[in-house]
């Protein structure tokens, strides 16, 4: 018999999630046009219910007799995720509404991809595994092309759409060569099997199907293109949410499935973050788009992330949750401030578009100002914690050569933000901007206001860290 209380605890959320997707599906084919507006409200409260669900079963559990197991370490995701995906709906609302696209199908989608976002946190078999990533992507490749009658647009889920299907098989075939050597799926006994040549390489596999979904190097051809062509808002739950939901599955898996094998994966992973953060902090000097450059500088900010990865569960897990939380936060209130420029001619995304931005809208300004700073690592912002215990954690693993670069990543990283500094404080200003909705702003203003709070009381949020990740420290 099924044990109801188990699912609740372990996959409670992704079982609302599913409930009301398929509700909202039932609602839009039945008030067409008039669900639009509404669909966006029910859509941030049912995941921000979703994360308060995450948060009552804290410790999580086991059901479907091993497919899906939870922890505090991917429940600390899934609450960071489902969050950030409610504020960027809220977000993009607005933005839908001005281009004449808005549809109860984006919510939808949002939520399916955070259901997609759910499962794959929670699995501990392969199999849930899979179920989970295209349960995400395929969500995620209609809502790069959702604005359908921009080419932009169209071209960008289309490129999403291609790579991702390469991606995915890559990943399908690691998964069927780790079954083939090893008798099983279950993460458990993977992690007991016996180190063959094999495993080895379908876990190699893996790790490229997997580098895909985090934009880590050189999986990471899709990311400038798809966040330049992408509607913003698109672009701010992609920066986000699954980001933050694939890294730590990422991380997870690695810890859990091949911990036999750690020797193996470490080198691999440490050569990702490598190629991360050099192409990365490279692509975005000489860009002058601005979508470009958040997308050049997560794929830099995801090399920072594998650093964490590649020192190992132990030192590694903590650091991992703080660096990606403090990412994500300030990744929102960057394309909160993308979202909330926009003149006569369109959306502002051009850097040289910011000049004179303290003059015309001084709390902007000083908004992105701490957001810049947050996600350059710069002391003064919670970003600057999280760029410390990565490094702290790579130190304790014995990863110099990576650490070093990092450093000098991460003095590269300083010349393209201090650009989009000093655009905005030094430089006479151009047109002035449109107003948008209250939301937006307010996003914008949280987030910063988030990462100056969370710097100065970082000891409560390292600790929930800490406390979450306690269950790989030996």
């Amino acid at each position: 018999m099924l044990d109801f209380q188990a699912m609740i605890s372990a996959i409670g959320p992704e079982l609302l999630l599913a409930l009301a997707g398929l509700a909202g599906v039932l609602a839009g084919a039945y008030m067409g046009d008039r669900f639009n507006g509404l669909s966006f409200k029910l859509g941030a409260a049912t995941l921000l219910l979703a994360a308060l669900v995450v948060i009552m079963n804290w410790e999580g559990g086991e059901a479907f007799g091993g497919l899906v197991t939870t922890t505090p370490f991917v429940n600390f995701a899934k609450c960071i995720s489902f969050v950030a995906g409610a504020v960027t709906l809220l977000m993009a609302e607005g933005f839908l509404k001005r281009h004449e696209t808005i549809r109860y199908e984006y919510p939808l989608l949002v939520i399916f991809a955070s259901l997609g976002m759910g499962i794959i946190l929670s699995a501990s078999n392969l199999m849930t595994l899979y179920m989970g990533i295209e349960t995400l992507s395929l969500s995620s490749y209609v809502l790069a092309s959702f604005h359908r009658d921009s080419i932009r647009s169209s071209e960008a889920g289309l490129k999403y759409f291609v790579l991702g299907a390469l991606a995915s098989g890559i990943l399908l075939y690691g998964i069927s060569l780790v079954y083939g050597f090893t008798g099983s799926t279950d993460y458990g006994d993977i992690a007991s099997s016996e180190r063959t040549i094999g495993l080895v390489f379908g876990m190699v596999l893996m790790i490229s199907g997997m580098a895909f979904k985090v934009s880590a190097a050189p999986m990471h051809v899709w990311t400038p293109d798809v966040y330049e062509g992408a509607p913003s808002p698109v672009v701010a739950f992609f920066a986000t949410a699954p980001k933050m939901a694939s890294m730590v599955v990422f991380a997870n898996l690695l810890f859990t499935a091949f911990s036999g094998v750690f020797e193996d994966w470490q080198m691999i992973i440490a050569i990702i973050a490598t190629l991360s953060m050099l192409i990365g902090a490279f692509g975005a000097l000489i860009q002058s788009n601005l979508k470009r450059l958040l997308g050049y500088s997560s794929i830099a900010n995801m090399g920072y992330a594998l650093v964490a990865v590649a020192a190992g569960a132990e030192y590694g897990a903590a650091a991992l949750l703080v660096f990606m939380t403090s990412y994500v936060i300030a990744s929102i209130g960057l394309f909160g401030g993308v979202l909330s420029m926009r003149r006569e001619g369109g959306m502002v995304e051009s850097i040289d578009e910011l000049a004179g931005l303290v003059r015309r809208r001084t709390g902007l300004a000083l908004a992105l100002t701490i957001l810049v700073i947050s996600v350059s690592g710069f002391p003064l912002a919670v970003g600057f914690i999280g760029k410390i215990v990565v490094f702290q954690a790579g130190w304790n693993a014995g990863l110099l050569p990576l650490l070093i670069v990092l450093v000098l990543s991460s003095v590269l990283a300083f010349g393209y933000y201090l650009r989009i500094i000093l655009v905005m404080w030094v430089k006479e200003p151009v047109e002035r901007f449109q107003p948008v909705g209250s939301t937006v702003a307010l996003s914008v203003y949280a987030a910063a206001a988030a990462c100056l709070v969370l710097f100065v009381f970082a000891s409560p949020f390292l600790e929930w860290a800490t406390q979450a990740s306690a269950g790989f420290i030996q």
